[in-house]
């Protein structure tokens, strides 16, 4: 009788253990999202400033200041997942860059201390995403792991603990920060 108690007790602690350490990691998974959204929004809410900016001097450029502006909006618009975040994130980055080779053509722009105080905010928050990323992408990957691993597998089953899914760029040139050479002379 005292071993059929004391064989539960220990099955008890294992599935207490593990249900915690399963909660704790999905927990670190959640925050780390959080970290990334929140980079993801401080550039989100640089561009209007970055746009309105270059919309003085660069007036007749309307299509891609439209562009970046869709593109932002798009990226602001509800909860999305990683992955769908991901595919909007790669258009704006692709529209940032358009932006950004448009203000090479005017040599005013590239002087306006506004725009370089915003473009430097702007690739310091391009660091701050990719640290984010890769801080959540290690977050996900270790709570992945503990989802697939024995024996925590089988309580990751039974209390509905699901894979997450990475935030992962399509290619990896998209990955890298938008830049303008600003210095450069034509």
């Amino acid at each position: 009788m005292i071993w059929v108690v004391l064989i539960g007790v220990v099955v008890l602690g294992l599935v207490v253990y593990f249900y915690n350490s399963l909660a704790k990691m999905r927990n670190v998974v959640r925050s780390a999202w959080s970290d990334v959204d929140v980079q993801l929004k401080r550039r989100a809410d640089l561009i209007p400033n970055l746009v309105e900016t270059a919309k003085g001097y660069a007036g007749y450029e309307q299509e891609t200041l439209e562009g970046v502006v869709a593109a932002r909006n798009r990226v602001a618009s509800g909860d999305l997942s990683p992955a769908e975040r991901a595919r909007e994130e790669t258009q704006l980055a692709s529209r940032l860059s358009g932006l950004l080779a448009v203000v090479e053509q005017y040599p005013e722009l590239k002087a306006s201390a506004q725009f370089l105080r915003l473009q430097e905010e702007l690739s310091q928050t391009e660091n701050n995403i990719a640290n984010a990323r890769r801080y959540y992408n290690a977050a996900v990957r270790d709570y992945n792991t503990m989802i697939e691993s024995f024996p925590t597998n089988l309580f990751a089953a039974v209390f509905g603990f699901g894979k997450q899914e990475y935030f992962e760029l399509d290619s990896p040139e998209e990955g890298r920060p938008v830049k303008a050479d600003l210095d450069r002379e034509k």
